[in-house]
């Protein structure tokens, strides 16, 4: 690409209404720029840094068998009715009617689709395993797009789903994709965790998550300093070493008038909120429930749905907590309702908790004292807590989650009857894994972990172009003419390479191969007349000076070695 009639441009200051460093300069290099909320165009640059990390995906993804379709964007709302998921997506899908009235959706995602495709090979056990995929854009009314390309309404990704004949041909399966995806990660070098993760509207045995370390990211993750462990905080497992050697008192009825909060009880019967049981009331579907936990912790929501194994959780409404209790002063002792008590909790003695009258709480309250009806892990994971794999400390790390891989197993082929008969011809569901790799959040991973005051520093793997010249000046036909030269040479075998023969500034042509990231500039300027060029890479600060005909040697190896 030679810059001087090529479509390309720049823009010097930041970008006020981008709120990440990769999306400010994304747009500011002229790869990316915003059509509306959340919906970006891909500019020539940006498509081509889109194309490379594609490039690499899809390269892994053939080593493992796995062969590439397409499926279509518009879907018939049925598809996803067929399967029970039109309610959890809720009013995050787009949707439309066609001239004919019918219902249609922009797809937010492809199992189902993969499913019909499936049925059309699938009749016996001989027709697995087997696994197929696309890359492919998807559709989603997020509600608040941010942070660039991180969080928007049409994005690409790649979608794989594997089909397999029992758990142990899944299992198989789901460890090709698992080291695929390492393999994927690793060569667009992005420092990122694996961590366990909720299955959410997908369903299914297991996810995990690959997640990209930035301080920008969305999501929490516990990680161990001393061992491999690493989780989402969602479903961040709480291992409870709390032990009291207390006697047990009995429960007495306090007076603690307009005292409703922990930090407000606390203070007023000056204890810690340790000693506090915090009560709270959930609409687990259409059930009201108690849950409580220690007064200094929080209520995990995920954790609790799977143990309730309902599809929703929200905060019960103060109408509803005053059909039961009072609100303010709500305890476990004769509710009325279903309790459920944090397994760390199941340990306290002693504790203050809600009488269930205005005014007025209970101390010394124990275990002894009220019905629980379920006991488990239903909070969050705290700084104090301990590893659950050593028990060694743990520390908590924000990440982008650029990859996920699901062990499905028969949910979508029960709902579907994707079916297959055995040896002894008997029909048996088909097991499934779904796996899944966000290309646009990819790219703006690569730039969060990788940029300084100047611009985006990107691996030779996914920058659009590995070398550019920089020509010192255009009107000097040596400096010019050997440009050329190397610029048709290096291209001829395969080096993507810019040159950058604009009529502009030294200065400013600089500034902007280091914005734009080519990870190689080569500077044609009067080091010609001593039959040397000034070699920078962009992730150095150090220049060398390279002899003229050594140039493309040079480059050739430093390309090879670092992609």
């Amino acid at each position: 690409m030679k810059l001087k009639n090529s479509f390309f441009y720049t823009l010097r200051e930041d970008v006020k209404d981008e709120d990440s460093i990769s999306g400010n300069l994304l747009v500011r290099s002229g790869m990316i720029k915003k059509s509306s909320s959340g919906i970006y165009m891909m500019m020539p640059l940006g498509f081509k840094v889109l194309k490379n990390i594609e490039n690499i995906v899809r390269d892994e993804m053939n080593k493992t068998g796995a062969v590439e379709l397409m499926m279509p964007s518009l879907i018939h709302e049925e598809v996803y009715e067929r399967s029970g998921r039109t309610k959890a997506f809720g009013s995050s899908v787009f949707k439309l009617n066609d001239r004919f009235n019918k219902p249609y959706v922009l797809g937010p995602t492809h199992e189902e689709l993969f499913v019909l495709a499936a049925k059309e090979k699938i009749k016996s056990y001989k027709d697995m395993p087997f696994n197929i995929y696309q890359i492919q854009n998807k559709f989603r009314d997020e509600p608040r797009p941010r942070y660039g390309l991180i969080r928007v309404r049409e994005f690409t990704m790649k979608d794989a789903y594997s089909f397999d004949r029992d758990l142990d041909g899944l299992n198989i399966s789901y460890k090709k994709m698992y080291d695929a995806y390492k393999s994927i990660f690793d060569r667009l070098g992005i420092n990122y965790k694996i961590v366990k993760a909720d299955t959410g509207v997908m369903g299914g045995l297991l996810s995990e998550e690959f997640q990209a370390i930035t301080d920008i990211g969305e999501d929490k993750l516990i990680i161990c300093e001393n061992c491999d462990y690493a989780s989402n905080i969602e479903v961040a497992e709480c291992v409870c070493n709390y032990v009291s050697d207390e006697k047990e008192l009995d429960k007495e009825l306090i007076e603690t008038p307009n005292k409703k909060t922990i930090e407000e009880v606390g203070e007023f019967l000056n204890i810690s909120p340790k000693k506090l049981l915090k009560s709270v009331v959930v609409k687990a579907d259409d059930e009201l429930v108690l849950c409580l936990i220690r007064g200094d912790r929080s209520l995990n929501d995920i954790k609790l749905s799977k143990i309730l194994n309902c599809t929703n959780i929200e905060m019960a409404s103060s109408q509803e907590v005053n059909s039961i209790s009072k609100e303010g002063f709500v305890g476990p002792i004769d509710i009325g309702i279903k309790v459920v008590i944090d397994e760390e909790a199941s340990h306290m003695k002693n504790f203050v908790t809600g009488a269930n009258k205005e005014n007025y709480h209970y101390k010394n309250v124990n275990l002894k004292d009220f019905k629980c009806d379920i006991k488990a892990d239903i909070r969050f994971i705290e700084n104090d807590d301990k590893c659950p794999k050593c028990g060694s400390k743990l520390r908590s790390v924000k990440g982008i989650e650029i990859g996920n891989t699901f062990k499905l197993g028969t949910k979508y082929a029960e709902a579907l009857s994707l079916n297959y008969l055995d040896e002894n011809n008997k029909l048996n569901p088909v097991f499934m894994g779904s796996y899944g790799i966000g290309i646009g959040r990819c790219m703006a991973s690569i730039i969060e972990q990788n940029h300084d005051d100047a611009g985006m520093i990107l691996p030779m793997s996914i920058a659009p172009f590995k070398v550019c010249i920089v020509v010192i000046n255009a009107k000097d036909d040596k400096q010019m003419g050997f440009a050329s030269k190397l610029y048709d040479e290096l291209n001829s075998i395969g080096i993507d390479t810019l040159l950058d023969d604009r009529d502009e500034r030294p200065g400013i042509k600089f500034n902007d191969m280091d914005l734009i990231g080519i990870p190689i500039r080569v500077v044609a300027g009067r080091g010609l007349d001593n039959n040397v060029v000034e070699v920078k890479l962009r992730k150095e600060s150090d220049k060398k000076e390279i002899e003229v005909d050594k140039i493309k040697d040079y480059i050739k190896n430093l390309v090879y070695n670092n992609n």
